[in-house]
């Protein structure tokens, strides 16, 4: 709907415009149509059984009377000014009052209206400077040409706008980059704006050129600053010999005790190939760049690869595993992961993980217990190889990326609209709180749940992968949940485990939700969306793309309340992964009655 009934546009006109006394008596009488009006409805009306909260003894504004989120009244002969009290209509989301003879400055709370999508004030005789307009993040279209504004333009997101028209106005100055959006039509009749669009230029800003003080240092004090220079230099020129004498020290230290261990550097990391073939394999088993060593430590010898109850590799061998090309993919702190291709075309992944905070043996019980598990989104290990320094993992390789390049990377074209991330979090949300049940008298979690391990299969549904291979101590501290104090005995830290995976999550639907990365620069995503939320700009929180895409606003708050749920610093505040499951399953029934219901 488009435009408001003629009974709405009047209550609308009653809430906008002030009056001296709210209790004028033309007033009432309106408000008496209004509500008779009201309670005339038709039986078949759909609004009929709609609680407007119309009443006499209430107030339009201040006690919600309900209306729709679409003001229109254009092309009347309304005259005035606008209220301050615009400001309480927080569900408005289209503002068309153009074609009519309101007058005055723009009210300051108009850019308090966080869910505006478009406002047209054209053809009236405002004046005065621009409120906040892009406070306003949602919005895509403004319209303000034929009216007497003035001062500069504001910085609105020209890349979010879609129709903008300022024309025959008073503003001044240099118009802000577009990001050449707009044409010059969209500023003419404005005299004394410059820049482009328009074809005139802005002179330029005069800087004023201070002229040079004459040094008052003596040349003993001049000698005495040049003298500290060359002691700097010096000692830079000493530390750096001193620290290459060492580095190779330690490196010839290291290859005479033949170890296995190599810390992977920027230095480093161009020195390792992209493809490692079993050529590259010295006589006694050890590798030449110690990129991929699998000779136990402790023995000398190779322990059997342990293969699980996969179909795909039930004769895969250890041996197998050294000859195929193995291309690497990525490397951490804690391991590197590698693409291997077999002989029979079947491609496989294996993760190799250096102290994972898990014993042989338990590791050993733990990959049992998941491979049991059987969740169909849960991606299981087909085989792991365990020892007391090193473990291998051993999946399927998936070839659609992960949950983390389809955010912040490259998408390959792939569409990643808000159906699509509500279903992949439905589908993780549901996935996780199965694996929590089965396995939680193992007190097993996933302990490092987070966007790079959500991997997607051949038909794009999501997948959790490295579900319960590092103990809590070794995950990544970027997605830690917050010290809550929970205690350290073998119970309450399964119990924080379980509870690290809620927090892991939350900030997975942060990032859906935000399109932004975790944490940048200093940049931290939980403690960003809190210090937004708390300000009451909640929809500045949502991705842009979202909006754009006209996502519901409702829906996607929703959501977001579950995330600041599961990211509660207090861990026995935070929901259970199966509640956390069944209130999204509620958002995502809600979204699909809507599109079911949409004409």
């Amino acid at each position: 709907m488009n435009r408001f009934p003629t009974w709405v546009l009047a209550i609308l006109i009653f809430l906008i415009f002030p009056t001296a006394n709210s209790e004028d008596q033309d007033l009432k009488q309106l408000k008496q149509v209004l509500v008779q009006f009201m309670g005339k409805l038709s039986p078949g009306n759909s609004v009929r059984d709609v609680k407007w909260g119309w009443n006499m003894s209430s107030d339009p504004c201040r006690d919600q009377w309900e209306v729709f989120g679409v003001v229109s009244l254009k092309n009347n002969k309304i005259s005035g000014l606008l209220s301050e009290d615009i400001g309480n209509c927080r569900d408005l989301t289209h503002f068309y009052i153009s074609g009519n003879q309101f007058s005055g400055d723009l009210p300051d709370s108009l850019s308090q209206l966080n869910n505006l999508k478009r406002i047209d004030i054209s053809n009236n005789n405002f004046y005065g400077e621009l409120p906040d307009l892009p406070k306003i993040s949602g919005l895509i279209s403004f319209l303000a040409q034929n009216n007497q504004l003035d001062g500069q333009i504001p910085d609105f997101d020209f890349s979010n706008l879609k129709v903008f028209n300022v024309s025959n106005n008073n503003f001044s100055g240099p118009i802000p980059d577009v990001k050449g959006q707009l044409t010059k039509d969209s500023f003419s009749g404005n005299p004394k704006l410059c820049g482009k669009p328009l074809p005139n230029t802005c002179p330029p800003v005069p800087t004023s050129i201070m002229p040079k003080k004459k040094s008052n240092k003596s040349s003993s004090q001049k000698l005495l600053i040049f003298s500290g220079y060359i002691i700097i230099l010096s000692l830079v020129f000493v530390c750096f010999f001193v620290y290459k004498f060492i580095s190779q020290k330690r490196t010839r230290e290291y290859e005479e005790k033949g170890g296995n261990e190599k810390i992977a550097t920027p230095d480093t990391a161009s020195t390792v190939p992209n493809t490692i073939t079993s050529s590259e394999f010295k006589a006694d088993g050890v590798p030449k760049t110690a990129e991929y060593s699998l000779t136990s430590v402790e023995t000398g010898t190779v322990p059997p690869l342990v293969v699980l109850t996969s179909p795909l590799v039930m004769e895969l061998s250890f041996e197998e595993l050294l000859q195929a090309p193995a291309e690497l993919l990525a490397r951490g702190k804690n391991g590197s992961l590698y693409k291997v291709m077999r002989d029979d075309g079947v491609n496989l992944v294996v993760k190799r993980i250096r102290n994972c905070g898990i014993s042989s043996e338990d590791f050993k019980t733990r990959m049992q217990k998941i491979d049991q598990a059987k969740c169909r989104n849960v991606l299981p290990a087909v085989a792991f190889y365990c020892s007391r320094q090193e473990k291998l993992l051993v999946y399927e390789y998936q070839p659609n990326g992960n949950l983390f390049n389809l955010l912040h990377g490259s998408s390959n074209g792939q569409i990643f609209d808000w159906g699509s991330r509500l279903n992949v979090a439905d589908i993780i949300a549901e996935s996780l709180a199965f694996m929590h049940q089965e396995l939680r008298e193992d007190g097993i979690a996933h302990g490092n749940l987070k966007s790079m391990n959500i991997l997607f299969n051949m038909t794009m549904e999501p997948c959790i992968s490295e579900y319960g291979v590092m103990g809590t101590e070794n995950q990544d501290q970027s997605f830690l949940s917050p010290n809550n104090g929970i205690e350290s005995s073998n119970v309450g830290h399964a119990y924080s485990t379980f509870k690290d995976d809620v927090y892991g999550f939350g900030v997975i639907l942060l990032e859906l939700l935000t399109g932004k990365l975790v944490q940048q620069n200093g940049f931290d995503l939980p403690r960003w969306v809190h210090s937004v939320v708390k300000e009451e700009w909640t929809l500045e929180v949502f991705d842009k793309a979202l909006i754009q895409e006209g996502a519901s606003d409702e829906r996607m708050v929703n959501l977001l309340r579950v995330a600041l749920q599961c990211i509660n610093p207090s861990a026995n505040d935070r929901p259970s992964m199966s509640r956390v499951s069944m209130r999204l399953k509620s958002i995502k029934e809600e979204e699909e009655r809507s599109i079911s219901s949409d004409p």
